[in-house]
């Protein structure tokens, strides 16, 4: 990233994101080289749309993106913890995630990563203590993340388009993005990336 920032793209994010993933055997944590790959393709993205003759990113929607993108970051943080060392969350982390969650989707799914991890600080704050080692996380922690994770890389593609060649977005691509968000979170958000995805295309086959 330090020789040539400004040819970083979104595939290259995506592949040091893939590559991180499996070394580490989890969702990269925050400040991690792939972190800081997605941030810069987001500003060279940004950036190219900016020169370019393509309508520029509608500001609700980017500050949607904003949103979601700090409840990834956090989703990310806590969700490894919860997989690698549950009796270390706390409760200043599941305040943040679930603060996060209604910001970006209005709602905080029921039995989902927040409401996990709130219930993980209730358990660790009424746990004796002991020398024994912390319990893994219930597999359907790790099952959670890999659903905002695929949600992640649908809205990070969709997310670019609508930024910089909104008449390239298909009903396919709005499709898998509703349908990833749906899974991950439970519901769908009016007026959220995807339903801003599915107009797109309804104006692109006006056309």
């Amino acid at each position: 990233m330090e020789t040539a920032p400004g040819s970083i793209t979104t595939d290259d994010a995506k592949a040091i994101h893939r590559a991180e993933t499996r070394a580490e055997g989890q969702q990269p944590p925050s400040g991690s080289l792939s972190s800081q790959a997605q941030h810069q393709a987001a500003v060279n993205e940004g950036a190219t749309s900016g020169s370019s003759t393509a309508p520029s990113m509608d500001p609700t929607t980017q500050s949607q993106m904003d949103r979601q993108a700090n409840f990834q970051e956090a989703a990310s943080t806590v969700g490894s913890k919860m997989v690698n060392e549950p009796g270390n969350v706390t409760k200043e982390e599941a305040d943040t995630l679930h603060s996060r969650e209604q910001r970006a989707f209005g709602v905080t799914e029921k039995g989902g990563l927040a409401s996990q991890a709130q219930h993980q600080v209730a358990e660790n704050e009424g746990a004796t203590t002991t020398g024994s080692t912390a319990t893994p996380a219930d597999p359907n922690v790790q099952s959670q993340m890999d659903r905002q994770a695929n949600y992640e890389d649908a809205a990070s593609a969709v997310g670019s388009k609508l930024a910089s060649n909104p008449e390239s977005i298909t009903k396919e691509d709005a499709d898998l993005l509703h349908s990833r968000e749906h899974r991950a979170m439970g519901h769908t958000e009016k007026g959220g990336l995807a339903a801003q995805a599915q107009h797109q295309v309804a104006e692109n086959q006006k056309s």
